[in-house]
Formats: structure tokens, C-alpha cells, sequence
């Protein structure tokens, strides 16, 4: 089913396109709804489409040559993945799956790769977008090099506040413990042990209910990135 041109607009990469373009896109779209757990792309296959993710939630895992598989990213809303594969008509770096029911827009890889070739202002847009994320992984890099298991859970969950001027904040984890660590870089236990950790600085859990009582202190604590990019993309997005 074509998503529409409304539907592409409120894509992040895509709203300041003009009609003539999304017109185009439209034409090479495809909406889909898909159940959870459904394998959506596969290490090593060469790509398709480019996956924007329209509501639900995707885990992108690698897996070594021994087996060994590893979740690298999380994809919330609205979100894209594999862009990077999807331009160069290289082979998928992850293997992609829903963590829940997902709607997905998935634009076909070499109509994709035509289309930018033609058109200007679509090469610009996906440009920004690949270094958005460059940027993205350039962060998580640094933070692992630079910030404890505890720190890096700190700057996430305050990054969840929806004030963040506010002294206070209670919400939700986003997805469970498990792909959390993953998230932060991490196994299970060290999760555990950071949260532990930053009980002492007002962190209180209840299973997936986060409540932050000194918001001062965590920033103190977990030293939050000042470098903040606008909120132009979403956080996570994977080539």
C-alpha cells in the first residue's frame, strides 16, 4: 500500500521536500504493517528498500563469525535503518527484527538510488540524514570510551525526561532491560549494577517505572553531552 504523501512528509528527511518529489516517492513506497518478531532484514543480503519506522520498535543485532549475536541498536519512532546499504548498494551490516507489532515504510533500494541521482534537493536531504547518524554513532563511540556503564544509563534516562528543566521526572522505560543493555553497550548484569549505582544519586526503579528525584545530581553525576543536536532526526537510526 502506498503511504501517501502525507504519511512521507511527517518523515523526518523528508518534510521539507517539495510535492514533485514526495509525489515520486510515493510512487516507490510501500506500508506495511508487520507482526512481532519478524525478521526484516538479514546480515549479509544485499539490500532492498530503505526501512523508516513508523510506530513499534526494531532491534538490530550483529553476529560474529563464530556465531556469537550481539544487539547493536534499538529503532523507535520515527526512525530509519539502513540507510547507508540502502545508498551504496552494499550488503546489510545488521540483521534487522520487531520487538512488537510495527508499521513500517519501506522505499525500494534502486528506484531510491535513481531518484537521488536526479534529484537535488533529495540527495541533500539524505545526506544530512547519513551524517545525523554518523554523528549518532560518533556519540555512542565516545561515551563508551569516556563514560561509565553508569554514567551512559544516567545521560539515557535523563534524556527520557520530558522537562528537562524540571528537578524531578517519572516515566517508562521505552523496551525491556535486556535491549537496554544492549543499547548502553553492556551485558544484563552491569545494567543491574549501574542502576544500583545510581540509587545514590535518586534513581528509583519499579520494574519498567523510572522515577529521577534529583535531577541536578544525575546531570552532575553522568556528565550529559553539552554538544546537543537538534531533534531534527530521532536518536537512534542505523545504516
Amino acid at each position: 500500500m502506498q503511504p501517501g504523501q502525507a504519511t512521507l512528509r511527517a518523515v523526518p528527511m523528508f518534510e521539507r521536500l517539495d510535492k514533485a518529489v514526495l509525489a515520486e516517492l510515493d510512487a516507490i513506497a510501500d506500508l506495511r504493517d508487520v507482526p512481532q518478531g519478524q525478521e526484516l532484514c538479514r546480515q549479509g543480503a544485499m539490500p532492498t528498500a530503505l526501512h523508516v519506522l513508523l510506530d513499534g520498535q526494531v532491534a538490530l543485532s550483529g553476529t560474529a563469525p563464530d556465531g556469537t549475536s550481539a544487539v547493536v541498536e534499538v529503532v523507535r519512532p520515527i526512525g530509519h535503518f539502513v540507510l547507508a546499504a540502502a545508498l551504496t548498494d552494499l550488503p546489510y551490516l545488521m540483521t534487522g527484527h520487531s520487538v512488537m507489532p510495527s508499521r513500517l515504510l519501506l522505499i525500494e533500494a534502486v528506484a531510491l538510488r535513481e531518484l537521488v541521482a536526479r534529484e537535488a534537493a533529495l540527495a541533500r536531504a539524505m545526506l544530512r540524514a547519513q551524517a545525523l547518524d554518523y554523528r549518532v554513532m560518533v556519540r555512542q563511540v565516545r561515551d563508551l570510551k569516556l563514560r561509565s556503564a553508569a554514567q551512559r544509563l544516567g545521560c539515557y534516562l535523563l534524556a527520557l525526561a520530558t522537562d528537562p528543566l524540571a528537578s524531578t521526572a517519572e516515566f517508562r522505560l521505552p523496551f525491556d532491560k535486556g535491549l537496554l543493555a544492549a543499547r548502553l553497550g553492556c551485558r544484563q548484569e552491569n545494567l543491574s549494577r549501574a542502576f544500583a549505582a545510581l540509587r545514590a544519586v535518586g534513581v528509583e526503579t519499579h520494574g519498567a517505572r523510572i522515577v529521577l528525584h534529583d535531577m541536578a545530581r544525575l546531570k552532575a553525576f553522568s556528565m550529559p553531552d553539552e554538544l546537543a543536536d537538534p531533534p531534527l532526526l530521532t536518536e537512534d537510526a542505523a545504516g
